[in-house]
């Protein structure tokens, strides 16, 4: 299939001249996408022994704070696709408040964070596949294969390239595969909430504790080290709604139903979580013995440990929902990452090859980059972690604060001159974007300071610094270093003319 550079130069303010094709999903789609892209089942996984270990009972609070920050950052991005509907998102609305400098870097950030996540994906796809296998055949053998790096990794690239396949298909493709299989994850996390509150209740668990309300006492957490880690924990599970806002330019109702499609993704992924957190602390109760959610022996993979016991001979249900959550949200991840470099080479900060797009619209050049990038990564991450989806996921809750802050100041500074043109201009486009920016800026410097002891991950380490660190920081870092280098390619960019500085109007 014949690819078209689009010769159409940005600046004009005709969206559509991205070759990005309007009109391909609704408001249904977008919510699926979104869901599938947070991948709940997924991202509970790798991630409720972690935050339990942390704060222990203390889990739900945490989840709520966690969601603070970021739903005041879903409005920001609310207001700001709105006004600025972009697939570049954080990229082009960044550039436009701050200038091109500060507008690279969120972009940066925003990829990094998404081929983390690629990588991630594809490893607890790899994990929960041979587990599926093995539940299936009876052969607990089968399981322990994921454990072999060579198998894993070679796995591992099988999946991220039927994701890139299916991905370079479009988004039409890409539709129909995730409607199915949102309705399969969300039904068998509701089976597995609601069997493991019945189990807690009978006492089927040694374990098991019974419901109290101190969990969502904030007092009790036992440190400012401890709620900043397991914040961190808890911005990977909700991170992925925005991807609803890197389709706007491509969704039946322009920038409306991208919004409402993203809000409607975080309320939802919210109660699941909660649902999810609460039945599995009463049942496993949350000390590090046994099934004990703090149990370093589970914490890659809880939910392996907890799906035999909760649902018996129906716990293969969710091992096939933890893959295909994972398995689908690697596809749909593809999305995102692959519009902002379309979208940041189309405004000309990368090189122009990555503007080409097919005649169904999609960006293959960008598409298989990212995928590729994500691979050397995670075979990289294989290699030197002990612990490779603890690691990830510590390092991605740092990209992820770093680029929604960016996103969220740059809705503040962006509208200042409508702040106080009314009460609702002062909450949505002031108030809250700022205390949202500031909460996830704290977050990352806190993680960032601890992160640097490699006990803070799996202890994995380069020259004594650990390696959620290095990964965190040092590819933000190392954004600075990419962003010097291409500014001598691409100097109007950067003299700030493809992305003129603004401000919105009163």
């Amino acid at each position: 299939m014949a690819l078209n550079t689009m010769e159409n130069m940005p600046g004009t303010g005709e969206v559509g001249k991205k070759g990005l094709k309007a009109g391909q999903v609704g408001l249904l789609s977008i919510i699926v996408l979104g869901i599938v892209t947070v991948a709940p089942a997924y991202t509970i996984a790798p991630s409720i022994g972690p935050i339990a270990a942390q704060v222990g009972p203390q889990m739900p609070i945490v989840l709520l704070i966690g969601f603070i920050p970021m739903f005041m950052v879903a409005l920001a991005y609310k207001e700001l696709n709105a006004a600025l509907p972009d697939s570049g998102t954080t990229f082009t609305w960044a550039s436009k408040a701050f200038g091109p400098w500060v507008g690279w870097m969120g972009g940066w950030g925003f990829l990094a964070a998404n081929i983390i996540v690629l990588s991630n994906l594809a490893g607890v796809a790899v994990d929960f596949f041979y587990r599926f296998v093995a539940d299936l055949t009876g052969n607990e053998a089968i399981a322990e294969l994921a454990q072999d790096k060579l198998v894993n990794v070679v796995t591992c690239l099988v999946f991220m390239a039927v994701a890139l396949w299916v991905s370079i298909r479009g988004l039409e493709t890409t539709r129909n595969v995730q409607m199915v299989l949102v309705v399969f994850q969300v039904g068998v996390m509701l089976l597995y909430s609601a069997m493991a509150l019945q189990k807690a209740i009978e006492g089927a668990s040694e374990t098991s504790v019974p419901f109290d309300w101190s969990w969502f006492d904030p007092s009790q957490i036992p440190s400012g080290g401890a709620l900043a880690a397991a914040l961190s924990l808890s911005i990977f599970l909700y991170w992925g709604w925005d991807m609803c806002l890197s389709m706007a330019e491509e969704t039946k109702g322009g920038h409306h139903t991208a919004g409402v499609g993203a809000t409607v993704t975080a309320a939802v992924i919210l109660a699941i979580y909660l649902a999810t957190t609460i039945a599995s602390l009463m049942f496993a109760g949350p000390g590090q013995e046994g099934l004990g959610l703090a149990n370093p022996d589970n914490s890659e993979n809880m939910l392996t440990a907890l799906a035999g016991p909760v649902m018996g001979p129906l716990a293969i249900l969710l091992s096939l929902t933890v893959l295909t959550s994972s398995a689908s949200s690697l596809q749909s991840t593809m999305v995102g990452p692959a519009r902002a470099l379309q979208a940041m080479a189309f405004y000309d900060a990368l090189p122009a090859r990555l503007r080409a797009v097919d005649s169904k619209g999609v960006p293959r050049v960008a598409v298989l980059l990212a995928g590729g990038i994500s691979a050397v990564f995670y075979v990289a991450m294989r290699l030197l972690s002990d612990n490779v989806l603890n690691d990830t996921i510590m390092a991605l809750g740092m990209m992820v604060c770093f680029y929604y802050a960016v996103t969220a100041f740059a809705c503040v500074w962006y509208f200042r001159r409508t702040w106080f043109g009314s009460g609702r201009h002062a909450v949505m486009r002031l108030a809250l974007p700022l205390l949202g920016g500031i909460g996830l800026t704290a977050v990352f410097v806190q993680t960032a300071v601890d992160s640097i002891d490699p006990a803070f991950g799996s202890g994995s380490e380069i020259g004594g610094v650990g390696l959620v660190f290095i990964v965190g920081v040092g590819i933000l870092a190392l954004g600075v270093l990419v962003m010097l280098a291409v500014r001598g390619r691409h100097p109007e960019f950067f003299r700030g003319r493809t992305v003129p500085l603004e401000a919105a109007a009163e």
